[in-house]
Parts: structure tokens; C-alpha cells; sequence
């Protein structure tokens, strides 16, 4: 019955009111899912970090267009000066512009967290209930595809121009984990800057800054017999000298093993140093 016609009887309307049973039935909560494992929400960002590449495939350039660049500019530039034909310096230099290349990649791991920071993306990320140092674990893992595609392409090309592993697939399987391990743990550095630099271009400048002197001042290019005893001191000492020494060993089919210790050393204090002040900085924003 409508309240017109209730009022023009002169009858109340009739109001239905809910047992208090009822009402604890509608109103109690259901029951909330299984908060996600660590595993499962980082491999959840890892998932995120793909499907930027996805909507964004711009993003590949460095991991495609760069590395071809930096194989076919330096074998045809240096290769006839520093050796006795390009496809022979091929053999020496592939494995360190494969280091070189894949190494400056991970600079984009802050870059891109700084940008997600700037536009408060990690803001809400952190008010969700799962392993606070997921977004920024998942984010580092999904970026180790990247690094693998670099590898790859680089291998490719250098493959077309002449290159020939001694140590076989097994030995290039090695050569490029032993990469990919390092670069993941490299990647924490540029975590860090992420965090306390205010911008992305400061993250991009002073990774370059880093990256250069790391990178050029290395056994990549030439052997560091042939370069005053003052550089050599700190060629023997860099992190990516042992690393390329340890790539090129296993891609030749043979083991270093005192440039694979150290690249283990190096690799564990970079997460353990700035894996730990990341998560520092992190919890306190």
C-alpha cells in the first residue's frame, strides 16, 4: 500500500523493520582473502614492471637499439687499431661491451622508481596490506628480463659479426647469469638514489657519473697491462673489471676463479649495504 492511499485511510503505513538477527546476517563481514605471500606480491610487481614495457615498448630502445650501437661502433672503430682485424678483436671485446651495456641499463631500475615516486604511485602502494619491500623487489626482478634481452641481443649481433664462444652454450649460459646475478644486485645502488635524489634527471646524472669511470676505466676495451701502473691500481680493483673478467672466462670455456670470488663479494656487499639502507629510506617516507 502507498503512503497516499495509507494517509487518506487514515492508516499508518506499513514499515517492514529488520530483525536484529537479520541485520547481523547483512551487515557481518565476509571473510577477507589470504594476505599474499611475499613471493606472490613481488612476483605481482614483476608482472607490473612487464606490462610498463608492454604499453610503453619505447622502453626496449636501451636494450636493443643501444647495444648494437655500442658492438658495431667500437668493433669497426677500435678493432683494426687494437688488434689485428675487428673480427679478432671481436673475440676479446664482446663479453665487455655485453658487461658495459647491460650494467648501464640498471640505472633505469631508479629512474623509473623515481618517477613512480614523483607521481605518488608508491605512496599507494605502500598503504596495501603485503610485504612492504615488494613493489620495490618485484620491480628490480621484472627489470632482470630486461637485462637478459640485452644479453641476448648483444650476443646475437656479435654472433653475425664473428664471435665464437670456445666455452660453447653452457659457457655463454654462464656468462650471462653470472650478468644477470650482478646486475640485480647493482641494482640496489640505483634503488637508493632513487629514493633520496628529488628528481629523475638527477638519477640519470649522477648514475652517469658513477657509471663512466666504472665502466670505461675497466679491462672492456684494452688490456690494463698496456695502462700506466697509477690506473692499474684501479682497474685491478673495480667491481666491473672482475666481472668482465669472469664473463670472458666462462665464455671461453674456462674459469677465473679469483674474479668470480670477488664479483660474489661485490655483489653481496651492494645488496646487503644498499639493499639494507633502500629499505631504511623506504620505511621512513
Amino acid at each position: 500500500m502507498s503512503s497516499d492511499t495509507a494517509t487518506s485511510t487514515g492508516r499508518a503505513p506499513t514499515v517492514y523493520v529488520p530483525s536484529t538477527e537479520a541485520l547481523a546476517t547483512v551487515l557481518a563481514p565476509g571473510k577477507r582473502p589470504p594476505r599474499p605471500s611475499a613471493l606472490a606480491a613481488s612476483l605481482a610487481f614483476s608482472w607490473r614492471a612487464l606490462l610498463k614495457i608492454k604499453h610503453v615498448p619505447e622502453q626496449l630502445f636501451d636494450v636493443t637499439a643501444f647495444p648494437i650501437i655500442m658492438v658495431l661502433m667500437f668493433t669497426y672503430l677500435f678493432g683494426g687499431a687494437l688488434a689485428d682485424s675487428p673480427r679478432d678483436y671481436l673475440q676479446f671485446f664482446l663479453p665487455g661491451i655485453m658487461v658495459t651495456s647491460v650494467v648501464m641499463i640498471t640505472m633505469y631500475t631508479g629512474v623509473g622508481l623515481n618517477t613512480d615516486i614523483e607521481k605518488g604511485v608508491f605512496d599507494r602502494f605502500r598503504t596495501l596490506p603485503v610485504w612492504r619491500p615488494a613493489a620495490l623487489v618485484g620491480m628490480i626482478v621484472g627489470d632482470v628480463l630486461r637485462y637478459v634481452l640485452a644479453a641476448v641481443v648483444i650476443l646475437s649481433v656479435g654472433l653475425v659479426l664473428g664471435f665464437r664462444p670456445d666455452g660453447g652454450v653452457l659457457g655463454v649460459l654462464a656468462g650471462i647469469g653470472l650478468l644477470v646475478i650482478f646486475s640485480f644486485a647493482f641494482s640496489w645502488v640505483w634503488t637508493f638514489f632513487g629514493l633520496v635524489l628529488r628528481s629523475e634527471k638527477s638519477v640519470m646524472g649522477v648514475s652517469m657519473m658513477v657509471l663512466f669511470p666504472l665502466t670505461f676505466l675497466s679491462n672492456v676495451f684494452v688490456d690494463p697491462s698496456t695502462m700506466p701502473g697509477w690506473l692499474q691500481a684501479f682497474v685491478k680493483a673495480n667491481p666491473i673489471t672482475h666481472l668482465v673478467s669472469s664473463v670472458r672466462a666462462a665464455m671461453g670455456g674456462t674459469t677465473d676463479a679469483s674474479s668470480m670470488a670477488w664479483m660474489v663479494a661485490w655483489s653481496a656487499l651492494f645488496i646487503v649495504v644498499f639493499g639494507t639502507l633502500t629499505m631504511y629510506r623506504y620505511n621512513r617516507r
